[in-house]
């Protein structure tokens, strides 16, 4: 006699797929949701990475701005002109940027600690927006401190016991120094000069500041010519022809191509602006030191996806102390900015999967100038 067979219905069936396919969905839903956070939130700590390291790095260079550089800045060569003014030869000094088609202005006597960029950037955009103003770029300078370059006088005289630096010569009206190794050793252990370097020179004459264009041995020279067209000889102001003795002649003071003792210090002029060139969907924040490599590598990248780079000026000038400026107010100098706002703007490298638009955040913070803050009020 046969067994009674046994087993589900077509009903029970269907009622248990239809419970399994609810719970797949949950899982796939959950799932999904999951991936989503994971993908926000790596977006935006990607943001939050290249906007602290861009940022870390704009304070540091911002807070040592105007260390070891004179009050007012450094002369740079300068023709005063009958209806404008002028720079070098006629042509104010060449600014570190993107295009290399920028001059500092051609008003300015002077390289100051802070100069600023206002809307001399590239235009703020993205791949699902149009451009907007053009973002700021911004130029300080400070003197490096980590060398012993300025130890000794290039030209140091012999006093007592001391020989001095007998081999140090300053020739051709600063074309050419040579430092004496027994005072200044140039070796890639000790100090370390390398061509586009900005050496200002400092005696009792005043400052000067040249660009080296080539380094042989223990000599620098500094070939008109230069990148940023300061290694000028001819103009009546900011050249080292300034620094050198006088001979009176007729009744007049007359540059007599030898220079008092002198000492060197390597500046440091560190600029920062935004790289839209180089890959247009992927903006990026630029350090530049000096003016080097501008035909191939325009500086080095130090964030990515950066979309805005803004600063904003605060003066300090015992009067009306302006704030919040974006360039220089008239009536003010750079030589009174005691502070910088600094404002950042990052979007994510994709765009986000539950939106399909990128994520972005901004930054800003104020950086209070160490060296230019400083004032001795028992002076």
């Amino acid at each position: 006699m046969m067994k009674r067979q046994t087993g589900f219905t077509l009903i029970e069936l269907m009622v248990a797929m239809g419970i399994t396919l609810v719970a797949l969905a949950a899982t796939m839903i959950a799932f999904k949701d999951a991936t989503n956070t994971n993908q926000s939130v790596t977006l935006k700590s990607d943001i939050s990475d290249n906007l602290r390291a861009g940022v870390n790095l704009i304070e540091q260079d911002l807070i040592q701005a105007g260390t070891g550089i004179p009050t007012g800045g450094i002369p740079v060569p300068y023709t005063p002109g009958p209806a404008a003014c002028l720079g070098s030869g006629g042509a104010p000094i060449n600014r570190p940027n993107l295009t290399g088609a920028l001059t500092f202005p051609t008003c300015n006597v002077s390289l100051n600690a802070v100069e600023p960029g206002w809307q001399l950037g590239p235009p703020i955009t993205s791949p699902d927006s149009t451009p907007g103003a053009n973002t700021d770029l911004i130029t300080v300078l400070y003197a490096d401190n980590t060398l012993a370059l300025n130890s000794r006088m290039i030209n140091e005289p012999a006093i007592g016991a001391s020989p001095g630096c007998p081999l140090g010569k300053i020739l051709l009206d600063g074309q050419t120094v040579t430092f004496d190794s027994t005072c200044i050793t140039f070796s890639p252990t000790g100090v370390q000069i390398n061509a586009g370097d900005l050496i200002m020179f400092t005696n009792a004459q005043g400052n000067a500041i040249q660009e080296v264009t080539s380094v042989s041995g223990q000599t620098l020279s500094f070939i008109a010519g230069d990148g940023l067209n300061l290694n000028a000889r001819t103009d009546p102001q900011g050249t080292m022809f300034q620094l050198e003795n006088t001979t009176l002649v007729a009744g007049a003071k007359v540059p007599n191509h030898t220079f008092p003792p002198t000492t060197a210090t390597r500046i440091w002029m560190i600029s920062y602006y935004l790289d839209d060139v180089a890959d247009p969907l992927h903006v990026r924040l630029i350090r530049r030191i000096n003016w080097l490599n501008q035909a191939s590598i325009l500086g080095q990248p130090v964030g990515e996806t950066i979309e805005n780079l803004q600063f904003k000026y605060n003066f300090v000038d015992g009067v009306t102390n302006p704030s919040g400026q974006s360039s220089i107010p008239v009536g003010q100098s750079e030589s009174l900015i005691r502070s910088v706002d600094v404002i950042l703007g990052a979007r994510s490298t994709n765009a986000w999967t539950q939106t399909h638009k990128y994520l972005r955040s901004n930054f800003m913070t104020q950086v209070s100038l160490r060296s230019m803050a400083y004032v001795n009020r028992y002076k």
